[in-house]
């Protein structure tokens, strides 16, 4: 019983971390959450979960080295590049003309709630930081667990997501409660949102232009 615990609690703080690093998602659900309400923004947190979940698994089937062939480092560099792009466009659109509210206070409607967890997924999935995390850290912290056991790969599995999950809940009811401000504040949080992407896009644009073709 102490195994499954401490794999639960290992996997819990694992997620955590991870959490606390994710500046992307945390952006995204933030931003989500003053445009469109807790929901919405926690759409955007659960779906960003399955993007960890993805990763994970390949770090609990030592798929991890699948992140040195040449060609998926080209497509998570050009994909998460374009992703970060699009999602400066967003904020900068945003800042020119700030979404409104409707008269009784709530938000206005945006994407569906699938593409909310679409959205989601694919900011974790393109994270240069998660992947990083994974490819690194994901095995050593694993390694002391015999996860050939049913119970503790489930416990381990089961404080991951849990982790996720009540982050997300909590970054997004932080950015649904900051929702009812004018539209001025509106337009300095979405400014300030669009260079935060962009810095992430040009950092990840830069590192992947140095590894995949000046290094060569």
């Amino acid at each position: 019983m102490e195994s499954v615990y401490y794999a639960f609690m290992k996997g819990f703080l694992f997620s955590l971390a991870l959490c606390l690093d994710l500046g992307v998602v945390n952006i995204a659900i933030m931003k989500t959450g003053l445009d469109r309400g807790f929901a919405a923004a926690f759409r955007i947190g659960f779906g960003s979960c399955f993007g960890d979940a993805f990763y994970m698994l390949l770090a609990l089937l030592g798929w991890t080295a699948v992140f040195h062939y040449l060609a998926v480092r080209w497509l998570l560099w050009i994909g998460g590049t374009l992703v970060l792009l699009w999602l400066t466009y967003t904020m900068v659109r945003d800042t020119v003309r700030p979404k409104k509210f409707n008269t009784d206070g709530e938000p206005v409607k945006g994407r569906s709630a699938w593409g909310d967890i679409l959205v989601g997924a694919g900011l974790a999935v393109s994270s240069p930081t998660l992947i990083l995390s994974f490819v690194a850290i994901a095995g050593p912290v694993v390694a002391d667990l015999d996860i050939r056991q049913t119970q503790v790969l489930t416990a381990f599995v089961a404080g991951f997501v849990m982790a996720g999950i009540l982050w997300s809940a909590m970054i997004a009811w932080l950015g649904s409660r900051a929702g009812r401000v004018g539209s001025s504040t509106m337009r300095i949080l979405s400014l300030l949102s669009a260079v935060l992407f962009l810095a992430f896009a040009l950092n990840l644009f830069w590192d992947g232009l140095q590894d995949l073709i000046l290094s060569s």
